[in-house]
């Protein structure tokens, strides 16, 4: 009787303690609910509320002379510096995209994750990846421009933003490859292909649009970044070849700002970049839903 007194007790203990513990949860689930809507929406409300205040200062002061083919003290023109921005970006990456893809294959495909040569790449990119930028304009200054001796130019600047995205892309990639399936490893090997057929054949096409988000988060810090370009290609308002000296469009609103005699053509510029931020990012989100339903 004992036995049975007791086990009635029990149960009804623990039937009291299912509610409270359930509405113990429910209030945790809303108000951690309640916690990320404040949090998304806060941040997206900050970046409507910059974008909304650079647009609205901006767009008045865009006249056809901001897009003169010369720059002067009177017109500001931004079309050298949007001109020397692509040009920027595209020998960036043309130098730290295969780089960083190829890394990416070999850690992912042909190294051993437990050896000692995969820890200390992995050590370096993600040190490099924390590097303030500043630095590596100190560096691009010490190393390109003076003991290579190739002075404030183009092709300094974009060599030392390729070691600062280097790190992004190849982590972007790796992860890309990591995500496809070993099966299709598998079934690529069972018909006869070698190693390397299977890379380029198999394993790259899925892959390509994670790389290609990589490269997309490459692009704007390469078309955003002012410190290391400030060392490394100067500021000169003029079109400029790659051993020449010139200023992108962030280095260019930079200038105008710090001047404090052209904040007028500061905001305008700040428009143009985020249309022409847009512009890439759309065009990137475009080739990967190519490549997507090419895959």
């Amino acid at each position: 009787m004992n036995d049975i007194a007791y086990q009635s007790v029990a149960a009804r203990t623990k039937q009291e303690r299912v509610p409270i513990e359930k509405k113990h949860t429910d209030t945790a689930s809303v108000l951690l609910k309640g916690m990320t809507w404040a949090g998304a929406l806060l941040t997206a409300g900050i970046l409507i509320f910059i974008i909304a205040f650079v647009l609205v200062n901006g767009i008045p002061n865009i006249t056809a002379d901001l897009f003169s083919v010369s720059y002067n003290s009177e017109n500001c023109s931004v079309l050298p510096a949007i001109l020397n921005t692509v040009e920027m970006t595209v020998l960036s990456l043309m130098i730290s995209v295969p780089l960083g893809v190829l890394a990416a294959v070999f850690l992912v495909e042909y190294a051993d994750n437990t050896g000692k040569i995969v820890g200390l790449i992995r050590i370096t990119a993600e040190t490099l990846s924390g590097i303030p930028s500043i630095v590596y304009g100190l560096f691009g200054l010490l190393f390109f421009s003076t003991t290579c001796h190739l002075g404030y130019s183009m092709l300094s600047g974009s060599l030392t933003l390729a070691i600062m995205i280097l790190p992004l892309i190849m982590r972007t990639s790796e992860e890309a490859l990591k995500s496809v399936p070993v099966s299709y490893r598998e079934a690529s090997f069972g018909l006869g292909a070698g190693k390397l057929r299977t890379i380029m054949k198999v394993v790259l096409p899925p892959a390509m649009p994670g790389i290609l988000s990589g490269i997309i988060l490459a692009t704007g810090r390469i078309v955003g970044e002012t410190a290391a370009l400030l060392y490394t290609a100067g500021t000169v308002a003029k079109i400029a070849g790659i051993t020449e000296s010139g200023r992108t469009l962030a280095v260019h609103m930079y200038v105008l700002s710090t001047e404090g005699l052209h904040i007028d053509k500061a905001y305008a510029t700040a428009v143009v970049l985020l249309v022409m931020v847009f512009l890439i990012n759309q065009l990137s989100e475009l080739a990967a839903g190519r490549l997507t339903q090419r895959k």
